[in-house]
């Protein structure tokens, strides 16, 4: 756990110095260089092990952690315990669809922020409208182009933890502004 200092204003000529817990996880880059950028989580939810290699392997370059799910329901439980940034969303799923996964995702508060990218064979005008329906971010059909397929998490990513962080900071600063109390 790292920790920032930071000075409040305590009136006129009065200020006061605390330290703040910083929970973020800090990488490397290919240089060597600390990046700011969290370790991001991606489940993968495709009950076929040939694509489920496939997309691993091509995300191997990435850095973060990655959990796979069988089923559409093994992909609910999943995303509560590990909690990730991004899912890649199977349509065709045993169980629950990944429509059906995906409606569920978006219908809980706890969930809802999560980035969802459907990867499918699917590829019909129809099947699009569904996803977006349903609530998926964006949409891949198979076969997956890596390079594309890269381009688009390292993208959904880089919104996610942007988001995030705009969401600590707004935190933060209702804080602050709530610890200060009624000014006047």
């Amino acid at each position: 756990m790292y920790h920032y200092r930071t000075r409040t204003s305590l009136g006129p000529g009065r200020s006061e110095f605390y330290n703040r817990p910083f929970a973020r996880r800090f990488r490397q880059n290919q240089q060597g260089v600390p990046s700011a950028m969290p370790t991001s989580r991606i489940l993968i939810a495709d009950d076929n092990p040939t694509n489920v290699e496939l997309l691993e392997a091509y995300l191997s370059d990435l850095d973060c952690e990655i959990m796979v799910a069988t089923d559409g329901r093994d992909t609910l439980d999943k995303v509560a315990t590990f909690q990730p940034d991004l899912i890649l969303l199977d349509i065709m799923m045993p169980k629950l669809s990944g429509f059906e996964v995906c409606k569920k995702i978006r219908e809980d508060p706890a969930t809802r922020e999560i980035m969802i990218l459907m990867v499918t064979a699917l590829n019909e005008p129809g099947d699009i409208e569904r996803a977006v329906a349903a609530g998926c971010d964006d949409f891949l059909s198979k076969p997956v182009n890596k390079l594309e397929l890269n381009k688009r998490v390292e993208n959904m990513l880089k919104l996610r933890h942007v988001t995030d962080e705009l969401e600590r900071l707004r935190r933060y600063i209702d804080g602050m502004e709530n610890d200060a109390g009624p000014q006047g």
